[in-house]
């Protein structure tokens, strides 16, 4: 019975919807067809609305023909419950409609998920529920407000034309943010009653913007209120359990206690007695300690913008709370930290590096994704390398992105592998690759790696996510790609370098012509792609081919790398210059990038170090002298920080592990 509960006080107020209710009571007052039904999405408060108009007929703010009137919630689950034998469901439906019947209008019946008695009791032979409804629906003789989502009131009452028409539809649209905020307001003292917190109006405004932007797939009103429910039962439990320095104390007195029990298990007595001696001493620094912070703590059991922004990213991993000192600080050297992992590459760096300052400072568009980039350049000059540092320096991990490689869509029909099937084909349920991991994960680095290699219609997809930052699947579900990073990466345009037309010429380090692949790589961008496609990227980033400087350096990246595989067997090991000269010499190649590095770098150093390790020359704990006779690599054992004589300026150290 809402009315009575409304009489209790045990119904949440209902804030706005004035519109909606006022419709529902013209309904109700017709003469005939006075059925309402209430259509919206999950969460837009659809129950709310019976339950405010419960509430409004206890305060007699009604037109006086549903005044003293009673709103009686049916459950269709009781009726169904238990109803073993053919026609028992259908006594007890009937038995409900003759005591609504006999109250003389005076009962109004709400049906929340009203689809449900379409089928509900239907055996073979039997009636089910909406047919017995319909004819005292028609006559007036029992009214009923029901309530439904768009979804089922299309799958199942519009099926059936004369049930539908007896009904009169009421569409519920999600409310706004500040009606959001509104409903929030004066739904917090429920709430801090019920929790013993004290929630803070910003928080409320933090709850229905954040949750507006970065939750796409729930609805307002529901989403902000589960926010804030959430962030006061979080407060509430950190309130009222120890900290981490007591948790270990208790974790430590715990296992002394096992052990001291094995010890005596084991008749070591005296092992067990100086276990007794170091637990009765933990045990009572413990107590001191727990006191000390009963009487000391001070509970601050108020919610706040900060409490909101940590609870959406422990929701979605999306960083929206208040930048820290020392987060701010590693952005700022952002650059630097890319450079540990790529070498060069100065224009690139910068544009990736600007695009997440500006989204983590709220400074970006927030309609777009955070940023999208082309890579284009040469093969092996690090393009995928950036754009794995770039998950490295968000997520401390370079396998955490989504990573699309374009080589394995080059038929038109694989568009239906990144968004999922059209209903009717094979794989529908089961979703797109690229729109499933960014439902769970929104806050990513995507990377479509070798654009070229993809069938043109397959851009066509891409263009609403670089404008809009959303997708639309085959389930008909929007995906939000508003807080990605987009990462193309091409080598268009470069085949063209090696073939020396007349008048072109390579500088005099060997390196190719700057300008000239610049000019080659932009026209072939413009033969290959559409105009509207390239209007949509951010940045167009042309990487320039490697020098032998940088080349050197690589190879200190890759050796370190070596060297951290190698921690596990305790070898160490250090190179001479003139090793690492001979590795970076044999390695470089300007039309193939770094790539030739690893090669030489497997061929004169890991293999011969491979097989000394296996013929047992150099055991664990053993360090490595690696220097060169000019053709190739030469293994000796030595002493840590030693150097081949004649080697000047060998390369020692290096002990931090470097990721590559």
């Amino acid at each position: 019975d809402l009315t009575k509960l409304a009489e209790e006080g045990k119904l949440d107020p209902v804030v706005g919807r004035d519109e909606e209710v006022r419709r529902v009571m013209q309904t109700l007052t017709r003469r005939r067809k006075n059925n309402p039904v209430i259509i919206g999405d999950a969460g837009v408060g659809k129950t709310a609305i019976a339950e405010s108009l419960a509430q409004r007929i206890i305060a007699g703010d009604v037109p006086g023909v549903l005044k003293d009137r009673r709103l009686l919630a049916l459950d269709m689950g009781a009726l169904v419950a238990g109803s073993k034998f053919r026609g028992e469901f259908e006594e007890r439906l009937k038995a409900v409609m003759d005591e609504v019947k006999d109250a003389g209008g005076e009962v109004i019946l709400f049906i929340d998920e009203i689809h449900t008695v379409v089928g509900a009791g239907g055996a073979e032979g039997s009636i089910d529920a909406s047919n017995l409804l319909k004819p005292a629906l028609q006559r007036g003789e029992l009214q009923c407000i029901g309530s439904t989502t768009t979804e089922e009131y299309r799958k199942y009452i519009e099926r059936d034309p004369a049930l539908e028409r007896r009904f009169q539809p009421i569409y519920l649209e999600e409310p706004t943010v500040d009606e959001t905020i509104e409903i929030l307001r004066a739904l917090r003292p429920r709430y801090e009653a019920h929790h013993k917190v004290q929630i803070e109006d910003s928080a409320l405004i933090h709850a229905a913007r954040l949750s507006s932007r970065y939750i796409a797939d729930r609805r307002l009103p529901d989403k902000a209120v589960d926010l804030m429910d959430e962030a006061a039962s979080k407060v509430r439990i950190e309130a009222d359990s120890l900290p981490a320095h007591l948790k270990e104390h208790e974790q430590r007195i715990q296992e002394l206690v096992n052990e001291e029990e094995a010890s005596s298990q084991r008749a070591d007595y005296e092992q067990a007695a100086q276990l007794r001696t170091e637990r009765l001493r933990l045990e009572q620094e413990y107590s001191g300690a727990r006191d000390d912070w009963f009487k000391g703590r001070k509970i601050d059991m108020i919610i706040d913008e900060q409490d909101i922004a940590k609870l959406i990213e422990l929701w979605t991993g999306i960083p929206t709370s208040r930048l820290l000192e020392e987060e701010a600080e590693k952005l700022l050297h952002m650059e630097e930290r890319l450079h540990e992992r790529v070498i060069g590459q100065e224009e690139a760096v910068v544009a990736v590096s600007d695009a997440i300052r500006r989204a983590r400072s709220g400074i970006s568009d927030p309609k777009r994704p955070i940023g999208s980039f082309i890579f284009l350049g040469p093969t092996g000059v690090g393009k995928t390398e950036l754009a794995r540092a770039l998950s490295w320096f968000l997520f401390d991990d370079d396998a955490n992105m989504i990573r699309v490689d374009m080589s394995e869509y080059m038929e038109k029909h694989a568009v239906a592998r990144l968004i999922g099937s059209p209903p009717g084909y094979v794989g529908f349920d089961e979703g797109g690759q690229l729109t499933e991991a960014v439902r769970r994960h929104p806050f990513r680095v995507i990377l479509f790696d070798e654009i070229e290699k993809a069938h043109p219609d397959v851009f066509n997809i891409l263009l609403q996510i670089l404008e809009d930052g959303r997708l639309t699947d085959g389930h008909g579900r929007t995906v939000d790609f508003r807080n990605a990073v987009v990462i193309m990466t091409s080598n268009l345009g470069t085949n063209q370098l090696d073939r020396q037309p007349f008048g072109f010429h390579r500088e005099d380090n060997g390196s190719i012509d700057q300008g000239r692949v610049r000019e080659s790589v932009q026209d072939a961008l413009k033969k290959s792609f559409r105009p509207e496609f390239l209007n949509r990227i951010d940045e167009i980033v042309i990487f320039s081919a490697l020098t032998k400087e940088q080349i050197e350096e690589i190879v200190q990246l890759m050796v370190a790398d070596v060297r951290s595989r190698l921690t596990d067997r305790e070898i160490t090991f250090d190179l001479t210059q003139d090793a690492l000269e001979l590795l970076a010499r044999e390695g470089y190649d300007p039309s193939y990038g770094a790539r030739p590095l690893r090669r030489a770098v497997q061929r004169y150093l890991e293999n011969p170090l491979a097989k000394a390790v296996l013929t047992g020359q150099f055991q664990a704990g053993a360090h490595v002298l690696v220097g060169s006779d000019g053709k190739s690599l030469t293994f000796s054992q030595g002493n840590e920080g030693e150097t081949q004589k004649g080697s000047e300026g060998a390369v020692n150290g290096h002990r931090e592990e470097v990721p590559v």
